[in-house]
């Protein structure tokens, strides 16, 4: 691991080399749960302009980690960058959450879709990366991320968050080979994406298909898995002599985790409905594991988030190539006092799982 810095325990784990304690970090730990982020939120105006100003972005991405004994930060920014970047107009209206002006859904349209060159139409997202490296001065290691072909697809086709995706699953249907053209233009956008992250500073990327869990399994293999398993193979894997660990995170797909380890990645993230034992117990040593809290956990008391804490551990059992996360992203009303627990509490009861015996 990189000399230069001062806890590893994240990319140890994702290696699956041994740790001390288990590492814990919070799928979107910088956010409005933190009556800072909320401060500064306010005074950006509005979530575009935080993602878009590095200063801005790097200060949300270092609140959580100057907060919490946390073995990570991650970018602060936004799944749908890159379909921004298309030209799709996009804004995030507080109350119906990201809207598109101009939706694909012809063959048409998808052919002139261009591919976003990052250090040009994402440039603001590598200067927040070189920029937060800095500030972070090794504490802890950066995570870059992207949406997965599939998730940005559903927006950019539903214009908008869907609750049954009826656009684009009449699209699957009816011209899947025009759904595969759009899937192919966001599998090159997001291996180039990731790769300038990883350029830029990121020392492991995650890709998060959020919506994976709307398909069906033969679906989810066609249209989601194989393009996540291609932006795999194009992913930089070392840096400067270090390797980068690669994250894929599909919630709501029950067993097809089996398929996903199969995929060239280095760790799975697991959404709360797995039993961690199950998966550990069926994919073996082929890839470290990430998760899986229930985020609604954290509204519990201290005792009982704990408690929650330690079946998860003791589910798992020892050894490393397990990363502590929830199964989701954390509501924006937890209280942090709870995350402070949730914290201390992963560290120090899973130091006995480490322990040579």
């Amino acid at each position: 691991m990189p000399s230069s810095l001062k806890n590893d325990r994240l990319l140890r784990a994702l290696l699956r080399q041994p740790v001390d304690a288990t590492p814990i970090w919070i799928m979107r730990q910088a956010g409005r749960y933190l009556p800072e982020y909320r401060k500064l939120r306010e005074l950006a105006g509005d979530f575009m302009t935080l993602c878009k100003t590095p200063d801005l972005a790097c200060q949300v991405t270092l609140q959580p980690v100057e907060r919490f004994p946390l073995d990570a930060a991650i970018l602060f920014s936004d799944i749908l960058t890159i379909p921004d970047a298309m030209g799709l107009g996009l804004s995030i209206i507080e109350s119906k959450g990201p809207m598109f002006e101009y939706p694909v859904r012809s063959a048409q349209q998808i052919k002139k879709l261009g591919i976003p060159d990052p250090e040009t139409d994402l440039r603001y997202v590598m200067d927040a990366v070189r920029l937060i490296r800095k500030e972070l001065d090794g504490r802890v290691p950066l995570i870059g991320f992207s949406g997965s072909p599939w998730t940005l697809a559903t927006y950019m086709v539903e214009g908008q968050s869907s609750k049954n995706f009826s656009v684009i699953k009449e699209l699957l249907y009816d011209q899947p080979q025009v759904l595969h053209e759009l899937l192919e233009k966001l599998a090159q956008s997001v291996a180039l994406y990731l790769n300038a992250q990883i350029a830029a500073g990121a020392q492991t990327v995650m890709i998060f298909d959020t919506w994976g869990g709307v398909l069906t399994q033969p679906a989810y293999q066609e249209f989601s898995l194989t393009y996540m398993q291609k932006i795999v193979g194009q992913l930089q894997r070392e840096m400067n002599g270090q390797r980068i660990p690669v994250i894929l995170f599909s919630k709501g797909i029950g067993d097809m985790v089996i398929k996903i380890a199969e995929t060239g990645c280095d760790a799975i993230g697991l959404d709360w409905m797995q039993d961690i034992a199950q998966v550990r117990s069926k994919v073996g040593d082929k890839v470290a594991l990430q998760g899986n809290l229930d985020p609604a956990v954290l509204y519990a008391s201290p005792e009982v988030i704990k408690k929650e804490v330690g079946k998860i551990l003791e589910s798992y059992g020892k050894g490393s190539g397990h990363v502590f996360n929830l199964g989701h992203g954390i509501h924006p009303e937890i209280d942090p006092e709870h995350v402070a627990v949730l914290v201390d509490a992963v560290h120090e009861l899973s130091k006995p799982y480490h322990r040579e015996s």
